[in-house]
């Protein structure tokens, strides 16, 4: 990017959005800070981050063999799975996507069960598996207070749920109930789990070595194996084996400070427009289902401070779309033209015609967009880099493969390099780590689980 005087403006006016070492050093020690609270058993009420015990103690050996169901919930649609294990690390898998509508979304957590239930049996027999009993893993992709391997409390709903008569409810129960329900329908529901310890055993199904689990998709969130004897609200009973995962559930972190000083105006309009003001700190500014809103108002913001489309005749209309148009900025925009160069821009040109009916957009406007965009992702990775090295360094093992999944993730070209920028210079020395892309981490990990409880109790 040419730095000519108005594009020196703009980096000004966005300094805010590119936090300096300084401001990561204090995103470090809070997030620890967190964690040290979270997994004690007097500072887990202080903690933004609960830390959540998950019950999983057990990891594949990729020996498993037969038959397993996956159920994966954690947005506006869920998928239901069939992965067929063999030895060596072998899998073959047949899927299908239910949509969910709003009825389900926001009415009675029992019709959302029920109907899960129904689309379940559908599967089923579609899939000529009705004289089969099957084991099933659910991923279960919202917080919860695991009670045990099957038994999950929602603490409360997020990325745009908001079922009545559920928080408060075991969720693992509640599913079994629908099962039970359906006539002819022979289904075990026997591990319920996040979609970030699914990511885990999917990605430790094929390397012994990852010991996180981290999804950037529509939310945002990280689990790790941590050494028992950490677990202060661990059971005795538990911990005659040596470590267990441990659901972060990261994307409330900042609830109770934290990220204060890296909270920007845009961000604190987010958190207010949003379905659970106060709630979901650093997922609101890290995760996909917020990234294009942000661009949104940094643009409203630089439009009417004459940065961008200051020559531009259809400036009032661009305006208007801006102010009027929430989320008219999907987030998918910002990795679709992140690798979008001059002098042309021609991904970019597209997209300011597709939102603002822009047929001919100046050079120097299609650049700075680009800028703003690639800003609010590169502040996304660089936190995430930040707190994925204190997992790191908390699980203390020389080499650590870290397991992604999540669209954010898999679609922005640079993402992954926004990462290890600050992964690479948080991580303790000694220690080594690796990225891994998940495999339909949070399906196969629930049919994986499955397989390992099946294993454990054979």
């Amino acid at each position: 990017m040419s730095e000519t005087s108005e594009i020196a403006r703009l980096r000004e006016f966005l300094t805010e959005l590119i936090p300096n070492e300084d401001q990561f050093q204090r995103l470090y020690r809070n997030f620890c800070e967190q964690i040290r609270k979270g997994l004690g058993a007097n500072t887990n009420k202080e903690a933004s981050t609960k830390c959540y015990l998950t019950y999983v103690q057990d990891f594949p050996t990729g020996n498993e063999t037969g038959k397993f169901l996956a159920l994966d919930l954690g947005g506006s649609n869920f998928r239901v799975l069939l992965i067929s294990l063999r030895s060596n690390h072998d899998a073959e898998q047949t899927s299908k996507i239910y949509q969910l509508t709003e009825k389900e979304l926001l009415g009675k957590g029992s019709e959302l069960f029920d109907y899960i239930a129904k689309c379940l049996h559908e599967f089923v027999c579609e899939n000529k598996l009705e004289a089969e009993n099957l084991p099933l893993g659910f991923t279960f992709s919202f917080p919860c207070v695991q009670i045990g391997l099957s038994k999950a409390t929602l603490v409360r709903w997020t990325k745009g749920f908001n079922c009545a008569d559920t928080v408060g409810e075991d969720v693992g129960t509640m599913l079994k109930v629908a099962i039970a329900r359906r006539q002819g329908l022979k289904i075990d529901m026997v591990a319920i789990l996040n979609d970030t310890t699914g990511t885990l055993m999917s990605c430790a199904y094929k390397n012994p070595e990852c010991n996180i689990g981290l999804i950037v998709g529509t939310g945002c969130n990280a689990c790790y194996t941590e050494r028992v004897e950490n677990c202060e609200r661990l059971d005795a009973k538990y911990k005659n084996k040596p470590k267990i995962i441990i659901n972060v559930e990261w994307g409330a972190f900042g609830e109770k400070g934290g990220v204060d000083h890296l909270h920007t105006e845009y961000d604190k309009i987010i958190d207010k427009n949003s379905l659970n003001p106060g709630a979901q700190i650093y997922e609101k500014m890290v995760a996909g289902m917020y990234l294009g809103e942000l661009v949104r108002l940094i643009m409203l913001r630089a439009v009417n401070e004459n940065l961008v489309f200051a020559q531009c005749k259809l400036r009032k209309h661009i305006t208007d779309i801006l102010t009027k148009k929430p989320n008219c900025i999907e987030t998918k925009v910002l990795s679709e033209i992140a690798n979008d160069k001059g002098d042309d821009w021609p991904l970019v040109k597209e997209y300011l015609k597709k939102i603002f009916n822009l047929n001919d957009p100046d050079i120097d406007d299609c650049m700075k967009f680009k800028y703003v965009c690639d800003v609010v992702a590169k502040r996304a990775g660089n936190m995430l880099g930040v707190t994925l090295s204190a997992l790191a360094n908390k699980v203390g093992e020389k080499f650590t493969i870290i397991g992604v999944d999540g669209t954010v993730y898999r679609c922005h070209p640079n993402f992954d390099g926004y990462m290890r920028e600050t992964l690479d210079q948080f991580i303790e020395k000694g220690i080594r780590y690796d990225i891994m892309l998940s495999e339909d981490g949070s399906g196969r990990g629930a049919a994986l689980v499955a397989a390992v409880v099946q294993r454990e109790n054979a």
